[in-house]
């Protein structure tokens, strides 16, 4: 059994040698990947130092390509299970046994980390609630099963998942509740787990005043409303998920 930790990182060196060490101590035997978004700072040099494995971007990329060539490591690799996390702190290490139980028991193929049933230690800005308890009402209003936390970037999943989305057209900026949407059409069992999550150590978030929240929400909005009508429609390339006891007895009209 193979397990990658994918951590996208810009500009996150003084993060880094809090959350690594404590990741090693929650989960020891996975493998830990950093994804140096171009950074500015020594976030690639820090990470070898901790005893990661470093792909590091030639060019910024943004989250979600950062992201994506995490999963596409993992593809190439054929690793069984994998875990997506942040490099700030914001997600604690002492949540992914939790959080990758349900997927290495075979309940779920995505295990989406909830704050909102676990714990938030933090407050954050009256939009970004407002935009989370939007995308939480519209994902469980899409999929038809209660989304408490859709934007949550902490999550567990198998290999079947970091496949489709190394393939996927992954969002570049800010892959939030759409790819729930998208990972709900193509028949992928979605379950949340209750985790804890903090206020980043030090930097600044890509959400880091009124005005970006504004745009992410508007952006998310659109971005839904695209998986949604792309899916539902059949506009894109169907994927359905099929046992592999059942391959070959399914035919799609």
């Amino acid at each position: 059994m193979s397990i990658l930790v994918i951590i996208p990182a810009y500009n996150e060196a003084e993060n880094l040698p809090h959350v690594l060490p404590r990741l090693r101590q929650y989960l020891p035997e996975a493998d830990i990947l950093v994804v140096d978004d171009h950074s500015q700072d020594a976030t690639a040099t820090v990470a070898r130092r901790l005893g990661a494995k470093i792909l590091r971007l030639p060019n910024n990329l943004g989250y979600g390509g950062a992201v994506q060539t995490g999963f596409r490591y993992a593809a190439q690799r054929g690793y069984d299970y994998g875990i997506m996390m942040d490099a700030d702190g914001q997600h604690d290490p002492a949540s992914v046994p939790d959080l990758l139980a349900p997927v290495l028991a075979g309940s779920a193929d995505l295990a989406l980390g909830s704050r909102f049933t676990g714990s938030m230690t933090y407050h954050a800005s009256p939009v970004r609630r407002l935009g989370m308890r939007l995308f939480a009402f519209l994902a469980s209003l899409l999929t038809g099963q209660t989304i408490t936390d859709a934007t949550s970037g902490f999550q567990a999943m198998t290999g079947e998942v970091m496949a489709f989305f190394a393939e996927e057209n992954y969002p570049s900026d800010y892959p939030d509740a759409d790819t729930i949407l998208m990972l709900h059409y193509a028949g992928f069992r979605i379950r949340e787990v209750p985790v804890t999550m903090h206020s980043r150590l030090s930097g600044k978030s890509m959400h880091g005043n009124s005005l970006k929240a504004l745009y992410y929400i508007a952006k998310m909005l659109l971005s839904m409303t695209i998986v949604y009508f792309r899916y539902r429609t059949h506009a894109g390339t169907v994927r359905l998920r099929v046992d592999p006891a059942l391959e070959g007895t399914i035919s799609e009209s």
